[in-house]
């Protein structure tokens, strides 16, 4: 049997990349989802696609919310609640998530709020206005959208990206918590936590417009100065060059990955159907929990971490359902 035919699933974060191919891949499957974006235009784009690629009876409704304010969560719950008719949810996708903040020392203390508000913050306040109806749903699912920076807390030597990491520190840390806890309080609902590599999203460039910032291309040089910092603009570079270079960036971190959105989705969603709490996508995901697991002093020793990579390939993980009471 199809384990997402005739329910009813929320997805935050699903006017691009990973969050949208989940909406899709839902729909597809025979679920009805409510998805929302801070980009309104996104959201509803999302649902057209979704819709048309649903079997009859499934509806797809798109949304505008910020899920870094709980006021705004609260209304697009009761806002997907009255257009499809439900008094519950049976499967919420946490997936919104941006960067930026990343450093503490260095970065605007805005940027770093900002960031943590939506990749943390967001998570909570699902939580907390979609665990009742998940609840009432009898058979519910909650699904958080961690990182590998949530257990590796940086992108690499002279790379800090502190606010991010901080939030998916935290995002793993409650999800592993809900595991005794909802098994205690509220069996009828069990929680799963998404660790995703790098996948080709738009998450940089998203990331950028949440700051306030508009496209490379309309960049003034102190805004692009602003974004990059000193250390990391390319010696001798014009501020045309850099447009450029972040022009091709943005779309290389998008195209050039080694997981799609879509095959992320896949992985999240059958991940899901198997009852596992712990979802790595990617394999730089595996490799890099390996390492961290198999010696977690060395974590922030890139060197020694390097050398045991390159000693031993890591096993292949098995699935990891929810472990019994």
């Amino acid at each position: 049997m199809n384990f997402f035919a005739g329910k009813l699933a929320v997805v935050t974060g699903g006017g691009s990349g990973m969050g949208r191919e989940l909406v899709i891949q839902l729909a597809v499957a025979g679920c009805s989802v409510a998805t929302c974006d801070v980009n309104a235009a996104s959201a509803a784009e999302t649902a057209v696609l979704a819709q048309a690629g649903g079997p009859g009876g499934v509806l797809v409704t798109g949304h505008t919310c910020d899920v870094s304010d709980e006021a705004q969560v609260l209304r697009f719950r009761d806002e997907l609640l009255a257009q499809h008719a439900s008094e519950h949810v049976d499967v919420v996708f946490s997936n919104a998530g941006i960067g930026g903040g990343e450093s503490f020392v260095t970065s605007r203390r805005e940027d770093w709020e900002r960031t943590f508000a939506t990749d943390w913050w967001g998570v909570y306040y699902c939580a907390r206005a979609f665990l009742p109806l998940l609840i009432a749903s009898g058979d519910g699912v909650l699904v958080n959208t961690s990182s590998v920076n949530g257990f590796w807390a940086t992108l690499g030597p002279g790379i800090p990206n502190n606010a991010y990491c901080a939030a998916k520190f935290a995002v793993k840390g409650f999800s592993e918590a809900l595991i005794e806890d909802l098994r205690t309080h509220a069996p009828q609902v069990r929680v799963a936590v998404v660790m995703p590599g790098h996948i080709g999203t738009d998450i940089v460039a998203n990331s950028r417009r949440a700051r306030g910032l508009p496209e490379p291309e309309l960049m003034t040089e102190t805004e692009l100065r602003d974004l990059i910092p000193a250390r990391m603009w390319p010696e001798g570079a014009s501020a045309d060059q850099v447009r450029q270079l972040l022009v091709r960036s943005n779309a290389d971190f998008r195209d050039k990955a080694p997981v799609t959105a879509a095959q992320a989705a896949t992985i999240i969603l059958d991940g899901v159907r198997s009852g596992a709490w712990r979802i790595l996508v990617g394999e730089d995901a595996k490799t890099l929990d390996w390492l961290v697991r198999a010696k977690p002093e060395a974590a922030y020793d890139y060197a020694e971490l390097g050398r045991m990579g390159a000693a031993q390939a890591p096993p292949a993980p098995e699935p990891e359902p929810a472990p019994e009471p």
